[in-house]
């Protein structure tokens, strides 16, 4: 019954007029968001969704001012956020909605650089890395200029790849094209043969064509990003859950409520594969279906370390619920 509140809560909606729901946020959580967005509105016409990004710092200073009403994380929200939020006030409710795998991407002409150790990805990417040529990562490879598009600094996935691929969230080289924008990426590392970026796997999805993914070598292997290797925990340490944070206060209002009803439910499934990322097991969007009735405030996955698999995601999650 709970999965269905959405829509008895929807029937209610009817007599309010134009209702607007604000959410900002990662841009990688974004095309989920929006899609989910899509269904729901087409259901209930009478409510606005309006999602935007500006990366998941920039969004949590924004919900954490309590001007947004849901907050899109591709990472949990961090200590300093956190204390922002509780000295204005602001209570929240920790929703992961999504996995993610973080995809290294290299233009189709490299022939290459197929796969790429951890380490490799460490020494490329690490403040004050000297690597500035192909050839200086592995002998044979071309001799020329290595030029790296990635996520900027207010980003989610900056600091997920930050800290899993170099062991410190936030520390980089500083000789890299920064955008919270991951289509100016795309854009860069389809259009130089010598290029490399990092983002959110439905970027890396939604422009195959264009681009090609690495596989990564994490001392088992080389793995390729995909929606079974992220399953199975084979695609590490580059895996990811992806979140939404709801202002407890603005689930008040009924539209929130039915919006949030409805991102967790069945009907919502199939909004969040056509964006390429991985939905989780039913018992995820059963949990949090738990956790937004209980009004189960705060954080649980602040500590969550980087690449923790998605059996373990999924436990940890159950914990809340005891």
């Amino acid at each position: 019954m709970r999965g269905k509140a959405w829509m008895l809560t929807a029937v209610a909606l009817t007599g309010l007029g134009l209702a607007q729901i604000r959410a900002d946020g990662s841009s990688t959580v974004y095309p989920i968001t929006q899609a989910v967005a899509e269904e729901f509105t087409a259901r209930n016409p009478n409510i606005r969704v309006v999602v935007a990004f500006s990366g998941t710092g920039g969004g949590f200073k924004k919900f954490c001012r309590g001007e947004t009403d849901i907050q899109n994380a591709s990472r949990p929200i961090r200590p300093e956020e956190l204390e922002v939020c509780q000295e204005n006030g602001i209570q929240f409710i920790e929703l992961p909605v999504a996995y993610d795998a973080l995809t290294v991407i290299v233009n189709p002409k490299n022939t290459w650089a197929a796969c790429l150790k951890t380490s490799e990805l460490k020494a490329i990417w690490e403040p004050g890395s000297k690597i500035q040529r192909w050839s200086q990562i592995r002998q044979g490879w071309p001799n020329q200029p290595l030029r790296l598009y990635g996520a900027g600094a207010d980003s989610g996935t900056f600091d997920y790849f930050t800290e899993a691929i170099v062991g410190k969230a936030k520390a980089i080289r500083t000789d890299y094209q920064p955008t919270e924008d991951d289509n100016v990426t795309i854009k860069g590392v389809a259009g130089d043969t010598y290029a490399m970026g990092f983002l959110g796997y439905a970027y890396y999805e939604e422009n195959k064509d264009k681009v090609k993914a690495v596989a990564i070598d994490h001392g088992k292997g080389c793995v390729l990003p995909s929606r079974e290797t992220v399953l199975d925990g084979t695609y590490q340490p580059l895996s990811r859950p992806l979140f939404i944070y709801v202002n407890v206060k603005s689930l008040d209002r009924p539209e929130v409520q039915a919006f949030v009803d409805f991102y967790l439910s069945p009907a919502a499934r199939r909004a969040i594969r056509s964006t390429g990322y991985v939905e989780l097991p039913s018992e995820a969007y059963r949990i949090g279906q738990e956790l937004v009735k209980r009004r189960k405030a705060g954080t649980f996955f602040m500590e969550l370390p980087a690449g923790t698999p998605l059996s373990k995601f999924i436990q940890e999650l159950d914990k809340e619920l005891r």
